[in-house]
């Protein structure tokens, strides 16, 4: 079974910075209980304390989807446009081995 990685970076919008790792930050618990979660890792830049990054890895594209309509990412979605300039870019990988 070839597990599915997802790279999310967010910007946060200035001075939004602390108020968008927090966010961020309280998706993890819940995420990482998720049916199908291998990974649910969040950073943050070196170089850019506003700029954050998911690492996830999840069994299946059905397990990722549920994740996507959980409540905890819904209730993220709603706050994004006032956290971010711009939406953050989600991107989509499978190991090659």
């Amino acid at each position: 079974m070839k597990t599915l990685t997802v790279i999310a970076t967010f910007q946060a919008r200035p001075g939004q910075a602390t108020e968008l790792r927090a966010a961020l930050t309280g998706l993890l618990a819940p995420t990482r209980q998720e049916a199908g979660c291998i990974n649910y890792d969040l950073h943050a830049s070196s170089a850019d304390p506003a700029k954050f990054l998911f690492h996830e890895n999840w069994t299946s594209k059905a397990a990722l989807d549920a994740h996507l309509q959980s409540p905890h990412i819904q209730a993220l979605r709603s706050r994004v446009e006032a956290l971010c300039p711009a939406v953050p870019e989600i991107t989509t990988w499978e190991r090659v081995d």
